[in-house]
């Protein structure tokens, strides 16, 4: 199965020339670091950046360039540093392209829990619901199963809701998967040496695969 790395590089070959991307939290920003150099992308960081480059080498990190998880990150030439209000009204104007978030849960309807667990406290939910509302196109990027090995691509999410029949396609540790209309959650690639079955058992919702669900090429 995949690591996070191995996910965010097969997420990357979803990224097309001349899109307009946003990366979540969490394994959602490693895709940067696995956008084949030929393909010109402009990533956009909620929190104010558009032109976002892949994360600095050791002992090359500005303090004063994050992203929207804190973490430091680099900029390409040409890039642009601007307030939330201003990177929100891009959002909301739907000029994102692709948005590319981590999750708890998501349903086979395509709804998606990624902010609260209830009980724990949290600052708030941050960004994810003005990008889920917005985004042309959401993938979800998230292990398959929680810790404790329950699934958690559900027929219906059990955390309060980010968004409601939003997400397009989801890669986890197992394959790919896209939500079809219907409700579900068709296979479409298989992680190298993980067979049908294994994503059977590891999937609560509806899935939906034929006999020969090809094996991902990285």
């Amino acid at each position: 199965m995949l690591d996070k790395n191995g996910i965010a590089q097969r997420i990357a070959k979803e990224v097309k020339d001349g899109m307009f991307v946003n990366l979540g939290i969490g394994i959602p920003t490693l895709v940067a670091n696995f956008i084949p150099k030929d393909v010109n992308v402009e990533l956009q960081s909620e929190n104010g950046i558009l032109g976002m480059g892949p994360f600095p080498y050791e002992g090359e990190e500005d303090a004063d360039l994050i992203n929207a998880g804190k973490q430091t990150v680099t900029l390409l030439k040409g890039a642009s540093i601007f307030d939330s209000a201003m990177s929100f009204g891009m959002i909301r104007a739907q000029k994102v392209d692709l948005t590319i978030l981590g999750a708890m849960e998501v349903s086979e309807n395509g709804d998606i829990a990624n902010w609260k667990i209830p009980g724990k406290m949290v600052k708030g939910m941050g960004g994810a619901m003005d990008l889920v509302a917005s985004a042309k196109n959401i993938i979800v990027a998230m292990q398959h199963v929680n810790k404790a090995g329950e699934s958690k691509l559900l027929p219906k999410c059990s955390l309060p809701l980010t968004g409601v029949r939003c997400v397009k396609k989801i890669v986890t540790e197992l394959g790919v998967f896209e939500i079809v209309k219907e409700g579900g959650f068709r296979l479409l690639e298989r992680a190298p040496g993980i067979s049908i079955e294994q994503i059977k058992n590891a999937t609560a919702g509806k899935l939906i695969a034929n006999d020969n669900v090809p094996e991902m090429v990285l």
